[in-house]
Order: structure tokens, then sequence, then C-alpha cells
């Protein structure tokens, strides 16, 4: 099963270095969903880069005759990551209390889950794409989505590193950092700005169910396993990419699609960690 995956590799390299960035992008920015118990908001958001991608899809239609293929992708990411973004503002940034935040999650997923089929419910070529990336595909993936991905990791990393004290009192004690002098609602625009244009890129390339995936199983896992946040922005990359890369493996060779085998193994090793938490007492 390992030769075979490593004999696939010429052919899918780009694909299975996209879904691995993605694992590790995505498990570093989930440890701030999961450590706000914000789990729904990254579902929310997901749902509103579908519909902006669907729109940007509907609005392309009539310029892909005279646009590349290329820049029509360049497109669809666009409207996706401002759909995300906005999506990301609406749950994080102005609900003021709990009750207002989950009924606008709630609203972003239904409103986004509706109208990324409507808008192009008379686009076969549309409707096609959204299903594919509701489905989850990586396999589509390019050199220059690697190259974006890395670039996006770098900053996370850098973000993190220059102001990881202040990130983790926010997302611990968001009073405690606002009285030490730490600017939460600057800190919360970010975020949400990060959240939705690191979920943008990821649903473009590999859908909405590896992308959710990816965001939130790995930092689940990781709060059961740790006892710091510290812990958990180790744990949570480590663990997305780890087992997403057996995923890989266990899809190539069994044939099946890796997505969606990365995902349920991350599954697994989520109830897997619940029951390592509950020995632990």
């Amino acid at each position: 099963m390992i030769l075979e995956f490593i004999e696939s590799w010429p052919l899918f390299h780009d694909a299975y270095l996209s879904g691995l960035l993605i694992a590790a992008l995505l498990g570093l920015v989930g440890v701030a969903v999961v450590a706000r118990d914000q789990i729904f908001i990254g579902a929310a958001v997901s749902q509103a880069s579908m519909f902006g991608i669907a729109f940007g899809i509907r609005a392309g239609d009539p310029l892909a005759h005279r646009l590349s293929e290329r820049a029509l992708d360049i497109m669809h990411s666009v409207t996706g990551g401002a759909a995300a973004v906005l999506g990301a503002w609406l749950t994080g940034v102005t609900a003021a209390t709990r009750d207002t935040r989950e009924s606008m999650t709630g609203w972003v997923f239904l409103v986004g889950a509706s109208l990324s089929v409507l808008v192009v419910a008379h686009s076969p070529h549309g409707l096609a794409e959204v299903n594919r990336l509701a489905a989850s595909t990586i396999i589509g993936a390019h050199g220059t989505d690697v190259v974006l991905f890395v670039a996006l990791l770098v900053v996370t990393i850098g973000v993190l590193a220059a102001r990881r004290d202040a990130i983790l009192l926010m997302l611990v004690d968001s009073e405690m950092a606002r009285a030490t002098g730490v600017p939460v609602r600057i800190w919360d625009r970010l975020l949400a700005i990060w959240l939705g244009l690191t979920v943008a890129c990821s649903i473009h390339v590999a859908g909405m169910l590896y992308t959710f995936g990816c965001l939130v199983l790995p930092g689940l896992a990781a709060r059961n396993l740790c006892r710091e946040l510290t812990a958990m922005l180790f744990v949570a990359p480590v663990l997305g990419v780890s087992v997403c890369l057996i995923g890989f493996v266990v899809a190539n060779g069994l044939d099946y699609p890796p997505a969606q085998v990365a995902v349920a193994l991350m599954s697994a090793l989520l109830v897997a960690s619940w029951g390592i938490r509950s020995l632990r007492g």
C-alpha cells in the first residue's frame, strides 16, 4: 500500500501536498475556533464561502469566452473569500452575546446553503462544481495552490510566534486580555478575516467536507489530549497532517476518495481521544 502511494506521488504530488498543507494550516486556525467553542461557526463560514464561489461561477459564465480558466479560478477564489470573510465577520464580530452569535451563525449557514444552490440552479456546470466542492476532492490541486498554502501557513506561524501570549490570553479570557491592554476587538476582527480567507482558499481546492474536517477535528482531539492551549497549537496540526497522510495512503491503496477517508480517520481519532480523556479521569 505504501509502495503504491509512492508510485502515485509523481502524478498527484500537488494534490497530496495541498491536502497536507491545508491540514496543517486549518489545524492551527482551528485551535482558535475550538478554544472558543465556536465549532458551528466553522461550518457557517464554510457554507458562506460555498455561496461566494457559486456566485463567482454564475457571474463568470458570461465572461467564460473572454477569460482564461486560471483567471476564472482566481475570480471564484476572490468571491469565495469575500463571502467567507463576511460570514466570519457576521458570526464572530457583530454578535454581541452568545444567543445572538448562535442565531447569526445559524442564519449565515442556512443562507449560504440555500443560495449556493439557487444561484447556479440554471447552470449545469456551476451546479456540478458546487456539488463537487460539497462532496470534497483534492485531486484537482495545482502547483500554485501548494505555493499559496505554504505562504498562508508561514504567515500564520509568524503571527503566532510574534504575538503568541496576547493571542492565547484573548482566546482563554478576553476580559483579562482587555484589562492587560490587548486590543481584543482588533484581534477579533483579524481572526475573523483570517478564518474567512483560510477557509475560502481551502474550500476552493479541497471542498467543504475536507475543509471543515481539518478545521475542527484535529483541534477537538488535541483539546482532549492536551492540558494547555499552547500544546494544542503544536498537537493539532501534527495530528491533522499525520492522520491525513495516513488517509491518503489508505485511499490510494483501496481506491477510495482521499478527502473522505482522511475525514473518517480524523473522526475516529476524535473518538479515541474521548476514550483517552475518560481514562485520565
